[in-house]
């Protein structure tokens, strides 16, 4: 098969240590084309010291191209490293180790992708360039942590609906300044439902009874609620529980 990388070099990467394989021309061989090529394989440690160190040792050697495998996360110290020697540096697959058939070994995965390099058969993965991976990296964590926060605000409206607490039927951002507050006032004890309503802020305070004009608040019907556990209360505000209210206990009778 024509030789198409004349100084080529390959890593098995792991966790701990990463298998080196090279294949450059060796004037001392006998034969032709691919049979005068000297193939040389070393180990080094994963280390930023080590990693440094086989970037020497691959200068030394005149490598131009280097290729790696996509090994969950611990490509990328070698990747950058490399990167930043000004090698020709390829991402390939884990499905072209595979095709090597008998015992797998970092040994022997490292000198096959070697082979395949010095003979054109890899076909790189795409590795956007440093901006746009600082960049990337920044959107997918700030995506996680509006996950995370989501998460959150959805575990308190469902332990707020098992409470009888209607909070989120009247304050769209529950974790807001008000909602803050009156959960912050839930949290030290506070029962009382007519003061925890007047721990509402700016727009949400344009709900409660008495901000509404007279005419408004007259025609407004006021049925009593029960609030539940925490707000284990008779309320005329129905605004802040919408649940159906229970059989008028016998006291009140």
């Amino acid at each position: 098969m024509e030789l198409l990388v004349e100084r080529a070099a390959a890593l098995d990467v792991g966790k701990d240590e990463v298998v080196a394989c090279i294949r450059v021309p060796d004037a001392a061989g006998v034969g032709r084309d691919r049979q005068r090529r000297r193939q040389e394989i070393r180990t080094y440690p994963t280390f930023t010291s080590s990693l440094e160190a086989l970037a020497d040792w691959l200068q030394a050697e005149g490598v131009t191209q280097v290729v790696m495998e996509a090994t969950g996360q611990y490509w990328k110290p070698c990747w950058y490293v490399l990167e930043e020697r000004g090698f020709q540096l390829l991402l390939a697959g884990a499905h072209h180790v595979k095709i090597l058939p008998g015992r797998k070994t970092d040994v022997g995965d490292a000198a096959w992708l070697c082979e395949l390099l010095e003979c054109g058969l890899l076909r790189g993965s795409f590795v956007p360039p440093p901006v746009i991976r600082q960049l990337r990296d920044l959107t997918r964590y700030r995506k996680r942590l509006i996950q995370a926060h989501s998460g959150e605000c959805q575990r308190i409206q469902k332990t707020l609906q098992d409470a009888g607490i209607k909070l989120d039927s009247v304050a769209a951002d529950i974790l807001g300044v008000s909602g803050r507050a009156m959960l912050k006032a839930l949290v030290a004890g506070q029962r009382d439902p007519q003061v925890l309503a007047e721990l509402a802020r700016r727009r949400l305070r344009a709900k409660l009874p008495n901000s509404a004009t007279p005419s408004a608040a007259a025609s407004a019907t006021t049925t009593p609620c029960w609030s539940g556990w925490p707000w284990n209360t008779w309320s005329t505000w129905s605004t802040w529980s919408r649940r159906s209210p229970p059989s008028t206990p016998a006291s009140t009778r």
